[in-house]
C-alpha cells in the first residue's frame, strides 16, 4: 500500500507547478523553529514586525519541495492535524503572498472585520463549494489546485476551477 505522503505529493506535484504550503502558525507546534531548521523559502502573511507571540501564531507561505525535509516533516507529522493547506501554482513565493493577504480579512454584515482562517482544511472544504463561480475565480487567482485533507485523515480532497469559476472537485482514499 503506497504511503499518504506520496500520495498527497502526486496530488500536489502535478504539471510542473511549483507547490506551496499555507500554514496556521497557531496550529503548527514550532512552525518557526523548523522554519528556522530546514530554511526553505517562506514568507509570513502577515505585514511588518511582528511581536514574538504574534509571529509564533500568525499564517505562513512557504513553497515545498518534493524532497525536501520541511515537506517530509509536514506530510508526515501535519496531514490529519489541520495545520494548514497546500495550493499548486506557476506564480512566485511573492505573487501568491499578495494573493492570499487579500482574503485574511473579511466583513460581517455590520462590516466588523474579521480574520478568516481559510488555511484551515475543516474551513477551506466547506468553503469553496459554496461560493458562485466569480468567487471560486477570484480565490484561485494564480493558484491552479488546493490540496488538503479530508474528514478522513487518509481522504485527500483536491480542488481544481475552470476558467468559468466551476469548481472541480477529486477525492481519493490512500
Amino acid at each position: 500500500m503506497k504511503k499518504i505522503t506520496d500520495s498527497i505529493k502526486e496530488a500536489i506535484f502535478q504539471d510542473g507547478a511549483a507547490a506551496f504550503a499555507v500554514l496556521d502558525g497557531a496550529s503548527v507546534p514550532e512552525l518557526l523553529g523548523r522554519l528556522d531548521q530546514w530554511q526553505p523559502n517562506f514568507e509570513c502573511l502577515y505585514r511588518g514586525q511582528l511581536a514574538p507571540d504574534l509571529a509564533a501564531a500568525a499564517p505562513y507561505l512557504i513553497q515545498l519541495e518534493p524532497e525536501g525535509e520541511f515537506t517530509e516533516w509536514l506530510l508526515s507529522k501535519g496531514w490529519g492535524g489541520h495545520w494548514g493547506v497546500l495550493a499548486a501554482s506557476e506564480a512566485d513565493l511573492q505573487t501568491l503572498r499578495q494573493h492570499f493577504r487579500r482574503f485574511l480579512t473579511v466583513y460581517d454584515e455590520s462590516g466588523k472585520p474579521l480574520l478568516f482562517r481559510y488555511y484551515d482544511p475543516r474551513l477551506l472544504r466547506v468553503y469553496l463549494p459554496s461560493c458562485a463561480p466569480e468567487e471560486v475565480t477570484a480565490f484561485f487567482g494564480p493558484v491552479k489546485s488546493f490540496v488538503m485533507e479530508g474528514e478522513q485523515p487518509d481522504e485527500i480532497l483536491r480542488f481544481e476551477s475552470d476558467p468559468a469559476g466551476a469548481l472541480k472537485p477529486h477525492s481519493n482514499k490512500s
